[in-house]
């Protein structure tokens, strides 16, 4: 996956649904369906791997990490994510 490969949906405003993995073997970024399909290697705990995922995913936006903020599902594995 290059940087910016859903470029086009980064759109002040969007909401962006996300099925987060912690510890997940192959880290990466698929969308499916509309959803968001992100592996990082973190843990799920302390909030790394809601770090990570929020970094994961404003790479494949090609956006900063600082624009994207948690809104739903900060100790699920769906998540909901708003680009400011």
């Amino acid at each position: 996956m290059t940087k910016g490969a859903w470029a086009e949906l980064a759109v002040s405003g969007a909401e962006f649904a996300v099925r987060a993995t912690p510890r997940a073997k192959k880290p990466g970024v698929v969308r499916d369906a509309g959803v968001f399909r992100i592996g990082v290697t973190a843990p799920a705990d302390a909030g790394r791997a809601n770090a990570a995922v929020a970094e994961a995913l404003a790479h494949a936006l090609g956006v900063a990490k600082t624009r994207l903020t948690l809104i739903r599902g900060a100790t699920a594995r769906d998540k909901t994510f708003r680009l400011d």
